[in-house]
């Protein structure tokens, strides 16, 4: 679950909670809003936590005998992309359109 489900789930849960008055036969609408807020916070805390450790941002120290720690940070690879184009003789016509 990511960040946008967890805040959507948020905010459907706090209008069920607060925004609805209605009643329903046999369904507590204001315990599903509840339950929506609790899940969506649960959500949006465990992708926060699992965003900052597996967010692609890696930290490498450098040592340098006597020297102080330097820290750098890399998105990874760098991803390139080589485009060719090539010209193409023109062919020999088609037949003629009916």
């Amino acid at each position: 679950m990511g960040v946008a489900v967890s805040i959507l789930l948020i905010a459907a849960g706090a209008i069920l909670t607060w925004g609805v008055t209605a009643d329903a036969e046999g369904l507590d609408v204001n315990a599903i809003g509840v339950i929506l807020l609790i899940v969506g916070i649960l959500g949006l805390v465990l992708s926060m936590i699992f965003w900052q450790s597996w967010g692609g941002f890696h930290s490498r120290g450098t040592y340098v005998e006597g020297g102080p720690v330097r820290r750098t940070r890399s998105l990874g690879p760098r991803r390139r992309t080589v485009v060719e184009e090539e010209e193409i003789a023109p062919g020999p016509p088609g037949p003629p359109l009916p």
